[in-house]
């Protein structure tokens, strides 16, 4: 029962990822430190096309349907050497349901980070992907601590993803409080942005960084 119990909680966290980490707050979020130096992607393509970059100058995403990038989730170690023919990744964007129980919010938290940690160790260049689910997870309020922000270093350069995510009012106006909160908390040099960036969300901001956009891969196919 023991060893059963240990496997899968192993295969569903991925904890050999992080044997060697260190750990921010309450919840121990893998830490990823910070790159040494802020490299801007050229491009970025999602991981499950990420064939489709010829020539593989650009930074793998995930900032697509989960589902389709769930073998790295799962197998990553298998994944380093292919990946390392990109310039750098941006971790994987699992997804945080509004309307999911904390715990599976925060979860999702620690494996963006556990995957994220494992593959700059690997010496992947990596940037965080900064996601946030309600409230709870981007304000201190709730939990004492925002949880959506713990594993990354301030001052350095994130990656969010509006692709998808801003639908309707009430994830428009998570989005923005939580986008808010990042800002103050990371104070990040540089936001990279894949998918539309509405004034409705992003105005009045564009002075606490430096917001670089990406079009999403089908608006970047038809620009072409």
């Amino acid at each position: 029962m023991g060893k059963t119990a240990t496997n899968l909680v192993d295969e569903g966290f991925r904890v050999s990822l992080v044997e060697t980490a260190f750990f921010d707050g309450k919840f121990e979020i893998p830490h990823i430190d910070a790159p040494k130096e802020i490299i801007i992607p050229e491009g970025m393509v999602p991981f499950s096309i990420r064939e489709r970059s010829q020539d593989k100058n650009d930074f793998v995403c995930f900032y697509e349907n989960d589902i389709n990038f769930r073998e790295i989730l799962i197998n990553t170690e298998e994944y380093v050497d292919d990946l390392k023919r990109f310039p750098g990744i941006v971790t994987p964007d699992c997804s945080l349901y509004l309307d999911a129980p904390l715990c599976v919010q925060i979860a999702d938290i620690y494996l963006n980070r556990a995957v994220g940690y494992y593959l700059s160790q690997k010496g992947l260049y990596v940037v965080p992907n900064i996601r946030w689910g309600d409230e709870r997870t981007y304000k201190s309020d709730f939990l004492g601590e925002k949880v959506a922000f713990q594993g990354v270093d301030k001052h350095s350069i994130v990656s969010i993803g509006t692709y998808g995510q801003i639908k309707s009012a009430e994830s428009k106006r998570y989005f923005r409080e939580g986008l808010e909160e990042m800002l103050k908390e990371l104070e990040p040099e540089v936001v990279l942005v894949y998918g539309a960036m509405p004034d409705k969300i992003f105005g009045g901001l564009y002075d606490k960084t430096s917001f670089i956009q990406y079009p999403d891969w089908t608006t970047r196919m038809k620009q072409k």
